[in-house]
């Protein structure tokens, strides 16, 4: 029986935008994806990726992202000046984990704070109509973070002992930007810190799509090429913003403002390469970028 793996990727506030809309319009054009076997989500993609696994419908997801911003809707800078703060620290001397040691440290430098207002607004967003949060899904839902004292990457799942919605806040905790999120004793920040995909946890799978608003990786070793080589899989594929799109997102992606035009941009892309996308994901191939 062929295992199908989906990579759900970093991207910021338009990056989930961007998911959902391109899932719904691969989904109206024939190619649900959104049924995979295993689904792993990064940062923005651990959003996308929790409410998937746990079942809610595409359309919902969608109308709430082509929905004008309310109070919850919390924008953030992801400037220029923490993009080179991040891009000088991982291009300092060390190994990928004293890198993600040394983002972690700056991390919690600049916002030493609880992350409790980011965990509610995620735990908002999945908290079900009798006020309950949802357990992890039956389906294997994997979701990256990075440990900001050792570097060490983590993974959580429904094996961990970990809060769900702790899981996606910490996978989502940009450097710089918001507080680490603290589990068990531990700080967490972005999963995106050692890929913004993480593809490569995608092994055992036959069909790999990776979605990716975010593609480009400091070097070889964690490029989305080579880690979804890496899976083994017997067939893979990507899919990243098209040039519509990535006007839409713009630049800042942690900008609400933004996150219509991106869902409706990422609709538009799924309509356009359902056909190819959907034949290949049932025949047990799959086409993209």
């Amino acid at each position: 029986m062929t295992r199908t793996g989906l990579v759900l990727g970093g991207g910021g506030v338009t990056g989930i935008a961007w998911e959902v809309g391109l899932l719904a319009g691969l989904r109206e054009g024939g190619a649900d994806v959104s049924d995979a076997d295993l689904v792993i989500g990064t940062s923005a993609g651990s959003a996308v990726g929790a409410v998937v696994a746990i079942g809610e419908h595409l359309d919902d997801l969608y109308a709430e992202q082509t929905s004008p911003p309310g109070e919850a809707d919390k924008g953030a800078v992801f400037g220029t000046r923490e993009v080179v703060t991040l891009f000088g620290l991982m291009l300092l001397p060390g190994n990928g984990r004293t890198k993600r040691r040394r983002i972690g440290q700056a991390a919690r430098k600049a916002h030493p704070g609880s992350a409790d207002d980011q965990v509610e607004v995620f735990a908002s967003r999945l908290r079900l109509p009798d006020g309950s949060l949802p357990d992890w899904p039956e389906r294997d839902l994997k979701i990256t973070a990075v440990e900001t004292e050792t570097g060490s990457f983590t993974v959580f799942d429904r094996d961990s002992g970990v809060d769900l919605v702790y899981a996606i806040a910490a996978s989502c905790a940009v450097p710089l930007v918001w507080p680490a999120v603290e589990i068990a004793g531990r700080h967490y920040v972005d999963g995106g810190m050692r890929s913004a995909a993480n593809a490569d946890l995608a092994t055992g799978c036959d069909v790999v799509l990776a979605i990716v608003p975010l593609w480009r990786s400091f070097g070889r070793y964690h490029s989305l090429p080579e880690q979804l080589r890496r899976t083994g899989a017997r067939r893979t594929a990507w899919i990243a913003p098209d040039q519509a799109s990535l006007a839409a997102i713009g630049r800042n992606l942690l900008d609400p403002a933004m996150r219509m035009g991106a869902a409706r941009a990422g609709r538009e892309q799924g309509l356009r390469m359902a056909a190819e996308v959907g034949e290949g994901w049932s025949a047990g191939s799959v086409s993209g970028r």
